[in-house]
């Protein structure tokens, strides 16, 4: 969610038109939208998103798994998913589980739909806007995975207080992530990883699960990569991997 700060507009597709007034009143932060979507991307938005998108505007099923139409055997969150590539890829690579994708910038949506169409998935829901709304709309204890991958840094001091990470959004995953369940947060800004290992080892709720250089040089395995990894690759920024695990 680069850019600069502003209230987000509410589509005729966005499921936070239909929240209650006090979610619906949050801030993001960033651009909603960027340059003109293709007619293939926007017929998407307007046929597949619907029946993809989460009924926020009634109570979760208390197992999130009845979410999806096909069986799965866990549940994972990414938030922020940008364009989708690894959030297509790795709901591929694994049919078994289902996917909540959050990502409130209609350009990466549209890229992620074009995804979901090609390769046939049915193990993704979407939510087209804030995180948090999903995260509190969650029961206790049914998410399985969550990922955070190069979420915006938001470098200026006086930004840092927007950063995912922070006590309030742990505390929110924490009563929604299963009890060994794993938080990946990979960024490519050391200050941000820095500040999230002393924020996290103040708490007795995650441990980072590290135990060499290698377990947060090297990503996840199978990695497709993402594009936000490529442009810190290129800049000569090097991105780190870290594994906290719900205890």
């Amino acid at each position: 969610m680069a850019g600069s700060p502003g209230r987000r507009s509410i589509s005729p597709t966005s499921s936070r038109a239909h929240l209650p007034e006090d979610r619906a009143r949050r801030l993001l932060y960033g651009r909603h939208k960027g340059h003109k979507l293709r007619p293939r991307q926007a017929g998407l938005l307007e046929t597949l998103l619907p029946r993809l998108a989460l009924p926020l505007d009634g109570p979760c099923p208390a197992d999130p798994r009845a979410l999806f139409p096909a069986p799965v055997e866990a549940v994972h969150l990414e938030i922020g998913f940008g364009g989708g590539e690894h959030l297509g890829f790795r709901a591929d690579e694994n049919r078994d589980v289902g996917f909540i994708g959050c990502e409130p910038f209609v350009n990466g949506v549209a890229k992620l739909l074009v995804e979901i169409e090609e390769r046939g998935l049915d193990n993704i829901r979407v939510h087209d806007d804030d995180a948090r709304q999903v995260i509190d709309w969650l029961p206790a204890g049914s998410l399985d995975c969550v990922w955070l991958l190069y979420p915006d840094p938001w470098p200026k001091r006086r930004h840092r207080k927007r950063r995912f990470l922070s006590g309030g959004n742990l505390d929110a995953l924490a009563r929604v992530m299963k009890c060994g369940a794993e938080l990946r947060f990979a960024t490519d800004i050391d200050d941000y990883a820095d500040r999230s290992l002393r924020l996290l080892a103040k708490r007795d709720d995650f441990v980072w699960t590290a135990e060499r250089g290698d377990d947060w040089r090297n990503p996840w395995q199978p990695w497709p990569g993402t594009r936000y990894e490529e442009k810190a690759v290129k800049a000569g920024r090097f991105p780190c991997y870290l594994t906290f695990r719900r205890v």
